[in-house]
């Protein structure tokens, strides 16, 4: 990957908007420069977007978000697939970078790259909305936390805000994955609005 998200402090933010809405991201360095947007490729249904609002509802559907520069130059696609057990991260070409595997959803993934093999994990703790990234030896390579905006915030706007602190250096396809980590998440766990 480019030298794009080379900052070691990034925050990735969502829009404070309706649950009918687009999902959309923006990913910004540790001094607030825009670096990407990310929206999501098929717009949801209204009762697709409806099963999401409320609380218990789990996120089941596949989903597809493609990141950009503010340009709209294309970066990365990051695809869930359907349930919570798989998403990849690719090239605009459709090339695998890696991807996240479900382990014990909301505790544990296992980080694969473009052959399936291992480059580390991603270890949750949901209720207080962190999540540490791990190389395969189990060093902390990064960390991710979900900032808490209130209760009303949570349950009925999508904005979510995502502090991403990466301790360099990190290799690559594990650095992207590192950075990839808060939109897979949140794809994975929080689009649902539960009270997690």
């Amino acid at each position: 990957m480019s030298d794009l998200f080379n900052s070691p402090v990034l925050r990735v933010e969502q829009p404070r908007k309706g649950p009918f809405s687009k999902t959309q991201y923006k990913v910004l360095d540790g001094d607030g420069t825009l670096l990407a947007v990310g929206a999501e490729i098929k717009v949801r249904s209204r009762g697709e977007s409806l099963k999401a609002v409320f609380p218990g509802k789990s996120e089941m559907d596949a989903r597809a978000v493609e990141l950009a520069t503010p340009e709209g130059e294309p970066l990365l696609h990051v695809d869930k697939a359907m349930g919570r057990m798989f998403t990849a991260v690719r090239r605009p070409d459709g090339e695998v970078i890696g991807a996240f595997r479900t382990e014990r959803v909301g505790r544990l993934y296992s980080l694969r790259d473009a052959d399936d093999k291992r480059l580390g994990e991603v270890v949750g703790d949901v209720p207080r909305r962190n999540f540490t990234v791990k190389d395969p030896e189990g060093n902390q390579v990064a960390h991710v936390q979900k900032k808490w905006a209130g209760v009303a915030t949570h349950l009925l706007t999508t904005a979510d805000r995502y502090a991403v602190e990466i301790s360099d250096p990190v290799p690559e396809p594990l650095r992207t994955m590192a950075v990839m980590t808060a939109i897979a998440m949140d794809l994975l766990l929080h689009e649902s609005k539960d009270i997690t």
